[in-house]
């Protein structure tokens, strides 16, 4: 009898790549500037970045700059597509540096095998989060078309639900039984709960193992996640 395919979601920053978020975050204060005239470098805002979508981001440097909630909303679209723009600009040539040590030869290996099926689940806007991959080298492990981003929903907990629809076929979508978020973070082991699907924390990014201690297995990196995934097919 033949397994179900299990579909993995992998976050970008802090799950595949480290320290690849400086452009970004640039593209992002630029496109705020550019759209709204708002200079977020001199914006206090509590919020973390981590984990979060980048409409989320920009909403919480606005909000603390003052704009009002309607006109965050009126233009959440050209915020989107500023950013996008900018990044394209300011994005290294080359991010093969930035690649968490060991991910290259762990999603060889998971695409070679018929019962996984790889995409992401990042708070990135997707030609942002598409973009960062192809230059780091990785691009080629995720299928367009599939996955969930920032540009699809501001509210990350909607994510995981968006990328098992287009994982699914016929109108039906991937199984939450058959799906695993992987990430670095507490808010991606809560848009799987949020989602009723499992998680698979690496400790790569900024919380450690104990901060993670939510998810269904914590890994310190590429080699304990490959056994952890290996338990949960």
């Amino acid at each position: 009898m033949v397994a179900a395919p299990t579909l993995l979601l992998f976050d970008v920053d802090g799950t595949l790549v480290a320290g690849a978020a400086q452009a970004h975050a640039r593209a992002l204060r630029a496109a705020l500037y550019e759209v709204h005239g708002i200079d977020a470098e001199a914006v206090r805002s509590a919020v973390s970045p981590a984990g979060r979508t980048d409409g989320e981001i920009a909403r919480a440097l606005l909000v603390a700059a003052g704009v009002s909630a309607l006109r965050i909303d009126d233009r959440a679209d050209d915020v989107r597509e500023a950013c996008c723009e900018q990044y394209a600009r300011l994005c290294p040539a080359d991010l093969s540096d930035k690649v968490i040590a060991g991910i290259p030869a762990l999603l060889r290996e998971l695409r070679e095998r018929s019962d996984i099926k790889l995409s992401l689940v990042t708070g990135n806007y997707e030609p942002v989060g598409r973009l960062k991959l192809a230059r780091a080298g990785l691009g080629h492990f995720f299928a367009s078309g599939q996955g969930g981003f920032g540009s699809d929903a501001e509210d990350r907990a909607m994510l995981p639900a968006i990328a098992r629809r287009r994982a699914g076929a016929d109108g039906v979508a991937f199984a939450r039984g058959q799906t695993i978020v992987i990430g670095d973070t507490p808010r991606d082991i809560y848009c799987a709960r949020a989602d009723g699907v499992r998680c698979l924390a690496v400790a790569t990014g900024p919380y450690d193992a104990e901060q993670l201690q939510d998810a269904d297995g914590v890994a310190d990196g590429s080699e304990q996640l490959r056994d952890l995934i290996a338990a949960h097919l």
